[in-house]
């Protein structure tokens, strides 16, 4: 078997690039002389029968006659590239998205706030298109699968979700376990959280209390997953019950818990966690369960502020007032 040494390669493709540009050269000096060539059949023939003859439309002769000036080199084609760009950003534009992205990175929503106050008037799409084209980060495109049609909920308080997350022990000084309880509605999008040092159902049924006094609707329905905090169905053989599961009878309020092993099914309150640990938990440091838990509470009321793109760009107090007036 016979190795081609490393200098043949590179000679060969730089053969076939140069053999690729003769081509191309040629090719565009074969157009321009076809036209000249009907030029000088038209200005004999007259264009009608030129058209008739080469196949080509009128408009395309009359415009190639405008440009002809004795040389086939005048009816090369010319670039179609605009004069002007009137609509591109400016460079206090690009200087503006520059100053906050490398904090913002990992939100656009959030860069696109900042640098709205700043005098950004362009829509959130026409910066994150600005963002992509400058190079400065590479999207991949990924493929999604089809999720079957879902039913939203059609005003507040019709369905919340609830889950817990780990809170990230990067932010944590003194290296204890803490777990965040997230409760989301899936109209408003208008979310409620608190910090626990235990993960358990004492703790959920502490949730649920506080979050039936924060709400500022009635709740209807609550979603969870089937962990031990929420309830023992998959464990218990005598149907008994966990408090979360009795207070929420008490409540009156319906229980429907996912299939297991499809977390996707209480997609908005997992996004919301995703959502938490890039806005929040990054940028936080925490040195005690209740210094975590000051700290959240802030984070819930300015969480609730900030627009959504799945709300048209509405915040899920703004929707809260659109359907109760309240806020």
């Amino acid at each position: 078997m016979r190795i081609t040494p490393k200098c043949d390669i590179m000679f060969n493709d730089q053969k076939n690039m140069y053999q690729k540009g003769v081509i191309l050269m040629i090719s565009i000096a074969d157009t321009a002389r076809f036209r000249q060539r009907v030029i000088k059949y038209s200005l004999k023939n007259g264009v009608t029968k030129a058209s008739i003859y080469f196949k080509i439309s009128r408009n395309s002769i009359y415009r190639w006659m405008k440009r002809y000036d004795g040389t086939w080199q005048s009816l090369k084609d010319r670039s179609h590239r605009p004069k002007s760009h009137p609509k591109q950003h400016t460079k206090q534009e690009h200087d503006l998205i520059m100053r906050y992205y490398h904090r913002n990175k990992d939100d656009k929503l959030v860069l696109w706030m900042k640098i709205r106050e700043k005098g950004y008037k362009r829509s959130y799409a026409v910066m994150c298109q600005y963002i992509r084209r400058q190079g400065i980060e590479k999207i991949d495109k990924k493929k999604y699968r089809k999720n079957k049609p879902y039913m939203p909920a059609e005003y507040p308080g019709q369905k919340v979700q609830i889950d817990v997350k780990y809170v990230p022990s990067y932010c944590i000084s003194n290296g204890k376990k803490y777990y965040q309880y997230t409760a989301v509605d899936e109209c408003a999008r208008w979310a409620y959280r608190e910090m626990y040092d235990e993960h358990s159902t004492y703790s959920s049924l502490d949730f649920l209390i506080k979050l039936i006094k924060a709400a500022p609707f009635p709740i209807r329905e609550i979603q969870t997953d089937n962990g031990t905090e929420w309830t023992k169905a998959l464990i218990s053989k005598n149907g008994s019950k966990t408090l979360f599961e009795k207070q929420l009878e008490e409540y009156n309020i319906i229980y429907h818990r996912i299939r297991v092993g499809t977390p996707r099914h209480n997609g908005k309150v997992e996004r919301q966690h995703r959502t938490d640990e890039e806005r929040f938990y990054k940028r936080m440091r925490m040195y005690s369960l209740e210094d975590g838990r000051k700290q959240l509470k802030k984070y819930n009321k300015w969480s609730n502020t900030i627009p959504k793109i799945c709300l048209k760009f509405h915040s899920p107090n703004e929707v809260l007032e659109k359907h109760l007036g309240v806020m």
